[in-house]
Formats: C-alpha cells, structure tokens, sequence
C-alpha cells in the first residue's frame, strides 16, 4: 500500500498575524511531501510515526463522536490500517515551519473520511471554510491550536490567499522567473522549533495594549501589504514593505527568533542584501529570507544553508 503525496507548504505571509485578521498567503512547497504506507520491515522512525498515529486514531474517534456533523471517518478500516503497521512516510522536516502535520492530516482525511470534499468539485468558499475547519480540529491533536491552514493547503495543493478568518480563497500567483535575480529563500537555523511554546508567548504579549496597538498599525499593515504586492507583482514595493516587516518582526517578536540570528537579521536590514522573516512560528526551523540578488545574500549568509523557493 501507498498513498498519494502530500506537499509541505510555506505561508509567505501572515504569520501570527492570521490569529489577529491579518492577510496571508500560503504556497505548496513541493520539494517536501510524505505519504502514507505499509512497509514489511519498517524502520525505527515508521514504528515511532505508526505509534503516533495509532493516538491519533484514538483522538479522531473522540472527534468524530463529539462532532459527527462535523466529520466521521471510516475507523475501522483506518485502525486495520494501523494494526498492519501503516505509517506517515514523510521527507518533511518537523518543526521546521513548513506544514509536516499539515502533510499528515490531509493524507488522513483524503483517505478515511467519509464525503470527502474534493478538488474536483467546485470549490465555494463555504466548502473551503468548512475543510478549514474540519482540519483545524484534526490538526489540533499536534499542537494545540490549529488554524487548519497547513492541512488545507496540503490537500488542495494550490496557493491560498487569507483575506480574513472567514474569507480565503485558492488564488494564483505570478509565475516565476527562473532565471531571476531576486529570490524567496528557505535559512536553515539547525534548531527544531516548537509550535505551542511560541504561539502561547504571543497569546501572553497581546494582554499588553502596547504590543496589540503594534500588530494593528504596523505588524498586521506590512503583512497586508506584503500580500498584496506579492500577488500583483509590484516586487519594487514587496521589497520596501518586506524590510519594514523585518523590522517589525525583530523588534516585537524577539523570543521567536533564535538568538545566534539576531544579528545576522539585522545586518540584512542594514545592509539590503536580504530580509529575513519568521516561517510558521518560529522559535527555529526555517527562517524566510527575501533578496532582490540572490547572489548577493548567498555571498552574505555564506555560513549557512540556503534553499531557493520562488524567484522574481
């Protein structure tokens, strides 16, 4: 048994904001993906991954039975699967901030649920709303709170622009120039960031009217503006806005950047040979880098590793 794969995705913006209404937009990633299987002799990491979701079975069964109108899904086949030792076959990197449990509950859901909604119909906003939300309390079994966004975007494999809470919609972005100067860029920070720390330090700051007013008239307008830019293929103000963002984003959500890179995004900042932005929710995984030459910022950022995900 295989399943088909599911992509990694990569929200370019939004991060943080989305929980306080801000726009985003989130692209798949396909360099990573993962898929569901049943191997013969399963290696240490496919007994830990079926252990896993040997749990997860059990949380979607209490899922299923608080919420039917929401979702049921087929769990006995789903627990025969688990039994025969199926596992989440994945190259995605965990903690990372590019959608590994998005992967998995999308692959689950594709495969198990009842009435799926599917690609291939006509997609309304009211049907993307409610796999949002489906995913969101499937996803929540991971990491506490869940937009449902990274599975959504999993599923779907298409970008999907966030206008609101209530309001996203699959949308279509520049095509890229491959032979392009500038460049959306993935920094590896070599340390694995966890999700729920990071999200309830930032439910702790916005007790704070200062850091509240901040979102609103700055955090929350450069991401807005961000997105609109990058969807309109106006780079020249993508790059001015994004440097604010960067701004912003290492002045106000310190603890979410490792501290060995606050210096490197600031000398970005000073120098405008990259800005660099949080990827998921920070706290390590992969740190968002933008460039308008590529070229430029791998000469900068020489001592790290650095994988190109869209060019200008």
């Amino acid at each position: 048994m295989k399943g088909p794969l599911f992509y990694s995705k990569i929200l370019l913006f939004g991060e943080y904001g989305i929980i306080k209404d801000s726009k985003g937009l989130s692209i798949p990633y396909n360099f990573y993906n993962g898929a569901l299987k049943v191997s013969e002799n399963p290696s240490p990491e496919a007994v830990k991954s079926n252990e896993s979701l040997k749990r997860f079975a059990v949380y979607l069964a209490q899922l299923q039975a608080e919420q039917p109108e929401l979702v049921t899904f087929n769990l006995e086949v789903l627990n025969q699967d688990i039994e025969r030792g199926m596992y989440f076959d994945s190259s995605i990197p965990q903690g990372y901030g590019v959608g590994s449990s998005g992967a998995l509950v999308a692959a689950i859901y594709d495969k198990y649920a009842n009435n799926t909604i599917t690609v291939l119909e006509n997609l309304t906003r009211e049907k993307l709303l409610q796999l949002k939300n489906i995913f969101s309390q499937m996803e929540s079994f991971f990491h506490g709170k869940s937009s449902g966004l990274d599975p959504l975007n999993s599923y779907l494999s298409l970008p999907i622009l966030i206008n609101s809470k209530d309001n996203i919609e699959p949308t279509g972005i520049p095509s890229q120039a491959t032979n392009g100067k500038g460049a959306v860029f993935l920094l590896d920070s070599g340390i694995v960031g966890e999700t729920a720390p990071m999200v309830n330090i930032f439910m702790e700051n916005l007790k704070d009217q200062g850091f509240r007013t901040m979102l609103k008239n700055q955090f929350v307008k450069y991401t807005d503006a961000c997105v609109e830019n990058f969807l309109q293929g106006d780079v020249k103000s993508l790059f001015s806005n994004t440097k604010k963002l960067s701004k912003v984003v290492l002045n106000n959500f310190k603890p979410m950047i490792p501290e060995q890179f606050h210096q490197v995004w600031q000398k970005g900042i000073d120098t405008n040979d990259y800005y660099l932005k949080l990827c998921g929710s920070g706290g390590g995984g992969y740190i968002l880098g933008f460039t308008q030459d590529l070229e430029k910022a791998k000469a900068s950022l020489k001592d790290y590793k650095l994988e190109v995900v869209y060019q200008f």
